[in-house]
C-alpha cells in the first residue's frame, strides 16, 4: 500500500509532510547518516558562500566521506580552515566537508536544480586528473 519515491520527510504536529532530501544521497560516514542537505545549508549561511553542494565520495576506512563544492560571492576569498570552522559551530564533527572543492559555478536541470551526482563527478575527474 505504499509508494517508494526515495524522498526523506517529516511530519509535524499537524501532520504536514516536509521533504527534506533524496534517500540515496545520504552519506554514510562509519555508521553515522548525514543529510547533505543539511550541510549545504550551514555552508549557505556563511557570507562569503554563493552556492554549495555536498556529497559524499568513497573512503576505504569510513565507507564514504563528506565533500564540498563551493561558489563563492564575487570578490571574496575564503580558506577551507574558516569554512570547516563555521561548520563545526551547527554540525557534528563527523558531518564537516573533509574537502572542499572552489568552483565557478555547478551544473544544474533545466529547472535550476543543482545535479549533486555530476558535481561529485566533476570534483573528482579534477582531483585526480
Amino acid at each position: 500500500g505504499w509508494f517508494h519515491t526515495g524522498d526523506q520527510g517529516c511530519l509535524d504536529a499537524e501532520s504536514y509532510l516536509t521533504l527534506t532530501g533524496r534517500l540515496k544521497e545520504i552519506i554514510n560516514r562509519g555508521g553515522e547518516k548525514i543529510s547533505p542537505s543539511r550541510v549545504d545549508e550551514v555552508l549557505l549561511s556563511h557570507p562569503a558562500v554563493a552556492e554549495a553542494v555536498t556529497f559524499g565520495v568513497p573512503d576505504p576506512k569510513y565507507g564514504e566521506e563528506v565533500n564540498a563544492a563551493i561558489v563563492l560571492k564575487p570578490g571574496v576569498t575564503i580558506t577551507t580552515e574558516v569554512l570547516s570552522d563555521h561548520c563545526l559551530a551547527e554540525l557534528s564533527a563527523f558531518a564537516v566537508p573533509k574537502r572542499y572543492f572552489f568552483v565557478e559555478g555547478l551544473p544544474k536541470t533545466g529547472s535550476g536544480k543543482i545535479q549533486r551526482r555530476k558535481v561529485a563527478e566533476f570534483c573528482l575527474a579534477q582531483s585526480s586528473g
